[in-house]
């Protein structure tokens, strides 16, 4: 049986997400807080704007979500409620803490639907190309009643245990984001004091030990001062506080994360928020080529 398949959500990764649903003949509905964003893609990929979160919950089998904050997966939870059907599987992609997504389950199961929490990682070139990396958390069953929507998004699915399980490895992956972002920075920024060229210190150095995916799609653009978002400083700064909140109740030291949220704080407080986090470049050279620390 085909799952009729709804999306809320539709920002830089959400969009391209739910392309790649109707490419795979699942999407029926989309749902959006900007109407404007979701009556463009509606019309694009000849799906119906849903009128609301419950009349998209009405209408489908599985329902996925891709949006900012704790506060708003549970928001849109509860606006779920009221259509959602017994049986529905609500799949969120959203990148929140263990607990909302326990929160969110038991809400969702409450009333016969059932719930995977399923961050991906890849950026928006991943979602673009349908290659994200998507973590799970939730019923084994659930999630091989769901495997054709997470198929649709995703190259490498990996159930790591009960609901909450997908968000903490998230949560891992955060971490090495910020300490991958620390290195390629202060390496560009130590090639450059040494005046080498750095886009041939990318690209020697891309395909040896020290190469990985950040240094290859963010390396050239960053180095040339442009930091076009493929993920918001400002959402990475979210995350990290989750992070730190979930070392704290588990008794855990996480100095790579306080340094970063320190430094993502100064970027933002400059106007830097809506920039890739590669912008933490900014913090170790200026445009004159003067190497600076933090």
């Amino acid at each position: 049986m085909t799952l009729r398949t709804g999306f809320i959500g539709l920002g830089a990764m959400g969009a391209p997400m739910a392309r790649n649903l109707a490419r795979a003949g699942l999407l029926t509905a989309v749902w959006n807080r900007t109407p404007a964003k979701a009556a463009e893609l509606a019309k694009e990929l000849d799906v119906t704007v849903a009128a609301d979160p419950a009349d998209l919950a009405h209408r489908c089998d599985a329902v996925c979500l891709c949006v900012s904050a704790d506060a708003d997966v549970l928001e849109t939870i509860d606006a779920l409620l009221p259509g959602l059907r017994p049986g529905t599987v609500v799949i969120d992609h959203s990148t929140v803490s263990s607990e909302t997504a326990r929160l969110a389950a038991a809400k969702i199961r409450a009333v016969g639907g059932d719930f995977l929490d399923a961050p991906v990682s890849g950026g928006v070139e991943g979602a673009r190309a349908g290659t994200l990396a998507v973590m799970v958390g939730g019923e084994a069953n659930t999630l091989e009643k769901a495997r054709p929507v997470l198929e649709a998004v995703g190259g490498r699915i990996a159930h790591m245990g009960d609901v909450g399980a997908g968000q903490a490895t998230k949560a891992v992956n955060q971490v090495l984001c910020a300490g991958i972002n620390q290195a390629v920075c202060e390496a560009l920024a130590f090639g450059r004091a040494l005046g080498l060229n750095l886009d041939k210190v990318i690209d020697v150095i891309s395909k040896g030990a020290a190469g990985n995916w950040f240094l290859e799609k963010r390396g050239p653009t960053m180095i040339q001062g442009s930091f076009e978002p493929g993920f918001k400083l400002s959402l990475h700064h979210k995350d990290l506080q989750i992070c730190r909140e979930m070392a704290r109740h588990r008794g855990a030291e996480v100095p790579l994360v306080e340094k970063t949220l320190a430094d993502y704080r100064r970027l933002m407080a400059e106007g830097h928020g809506e920039e890739d986090i590669s912008a933490l470049l900014r913090l170790w050279y200026q445009p004159d080529g003067n190497c600076q620390k933090n």
